[in-house]
């Protein structure tokens, strides 16, 4: 895979409580993807960006809720999630800090 595809699949960390408890517990991770990403990318986008191995990856479709904004009708857009569990002994760190 190229690099240019790489930062395509991987769009950001989903940063949350569950996510940081996952984290800190199990050595899961969880990103926003592409929606048309497949398990493999995302595997080969992680360990060739944070230079980690991963175990599996788990993907996640969350359906976007219709909402009222401003009286209007509308719909938040959908996600797509990747739970990354890494090997026991890596680890990715996102603040940066020694």
């Amino acid at each position: 895979m190229n690099q240019e595809r790489m930062y395509q699949v991987l769009l950001a960390p989903h940063v949350s409580e569950k996510g940081t408890l996952l984290a800190d517990e199990k050595n899961q991770h969880v990103f926003k993807v592409a929606s048309d990403a497949t398990k493999t990318e995302v595997k080969v986008a992680v360990e060739e960006l944070f230079k980690v191995k991963v175990d599996k990856v788990r993907i996640l479709n969350n359906k976007g809720k219709k909402k009222s904004f401003g009286g209007r009708l509308g719909r938040r857009s959908d996600l797509r999630k990747a739970y990354v569990t890494l090997i026991s002994g890596n680890d990715i760190d996102f603040t940066g800090t020694n």
